[in-house]
């Protein structure tokens, strides 16, 4: 077997179906080994791929382990020597699973992905590039993040990722959505990092494959992902995106990305990054106190979500000094 796809469930059997649906209308199926790890759904995901798609292998973890350790049992049982990790709100278009397989393996490339598209076609970010202490998480903090970023422009800082792919990008790291790696160098780096639960695992991941060899993007392959899906599902956001600090998803972002940061750059780093949160909660209040004497637009959504940031910037001072010793730990907000 040469190719195993990867796809970790939990409470989303039926874009599991939608995915498997494009997968399997491949000529090439049967050189494709499909395992879904299931992360205790209890949605009755067996039964339904058994009956629709029962080549497919299903493993079961027995809890919610979430992306990374799911996805190691999933390595370990695979059988192909190409390993893809693919989420379930992805729609495969034109056969690129197999055609990205056989580039990847004809290829010096380590791991590879492909141009990811949202729903509506428009390029979707697949590759990205990595910057100095992560301080680009940083443009995701409410009003703060706008400033860092303009200091950016006027900077001219080179762009942490590439919003159209053309032709072949090599890239220092690949979204997690469709991640294509051989199994030797998995062998070497060591696979993903059981610390986290969801959200930046990849990025580090990355970050170790990159030390075994180059990665890159086919942009000319298209997968639609619909991006958020699965989990704004399961965390019951109303929002898709990974910018939303002010609730339970929100918290999970947070608390990833710093404990991707301790891991990619040290103790100094995370320490900038958790005081970059803490004063973006008196900065962002006195830009509503401001914004309430002036009258300027509608603030009352804006005042729930400094308060849902302040309470998620609280609970992450519960996590401080696991993150800043790096002591093994299951960072789960669920």
């Amino acid at each position: 077997m040469g190719l195993s796809v990867i796809i970790v469930n939990y409470k989303s059997c039926d874009l599991i179906l939608g995915c498997l649906k494009t997968i399997y209308s491949s000529e090439n199926k049967n050189d494709i080994e499909v395992v879904v790890v299931d992360n205790d759904s209890k949605d009755n995901c067996e039964e339904k791929l058994q009956l629709h798609y029962p080549s497919v292998r299903f493993y079961q973890m027995g809890y919610n382990s979430g992306f990374a350790r799911a996805n190691n049992a999933g390595i370990q049982i695979a059988k192909g020597d190409i390993i893809l990790l693919l989420n379930p709100d992805t729609l495969i278009i034109n056969d690129a699973v197999h055609q990205c397989y056989l580039r990847l393996r004809q290829s010096n490339y380590i791991a590879a992905g492909v141009q990811l598209l949202n729903e509506d076609k428009t390029p979707q970010i697949s590759g990205n590039f990595f910057m100095k202490g992560g301080l680009n998480h940083l443009m995701a903090v409410p009003y703060l993040g706008s400033i860092i970023r303009k200091l950016g422009y006027l900077l001219k800082v080179k762009r942490t990722n590439i919003p159209e792919v053309s032709g072949v990008a090599e890239v220092d790291w690949i979204n997690g959505a469709f991640l294509m790696v051989k199994k030797n160098a998995i062998e070497k780096s060591g696979m993903l990092d059981e610390d986290f639960f969801l959200y930046s695992e990849e990025i580090e991941w990355c970050s170790r494959l990159k030390k075994v060899g180059h990665m890159c993007v086919y942009g000319d392959l298209h997968v639609i992902h619909l991006e958020g899906s699965s989990s704004t599902i399961a965390f019951g956001s109303q929002g898709k995106g990974y910018h939303q600090l002010h609730d339970k998803k929100g918290f999970q972002v947070l608390l990833s990305g710093l404990l991707r940061i301790r891991k990619q750059f040290g103790a100094g780093w995370f320490l900038i990054h958790f005081f970059t949160y803490v004063f973006a909660v008196p900065f962002w209040l006195i830009v509503l106190l401001l914004t309430s004497i002036f009258r300027i637009g509608t603030i009352k959504n804006k005042w729930k979500g400094w308060w849902g940031y302040s309470k998620n910037v609280i609970k992450l001072a519960k996590y401080f000094f696991l993150l800043l010793f790096n002591r093994p730990h299951f960072y789960k907000a669920l």
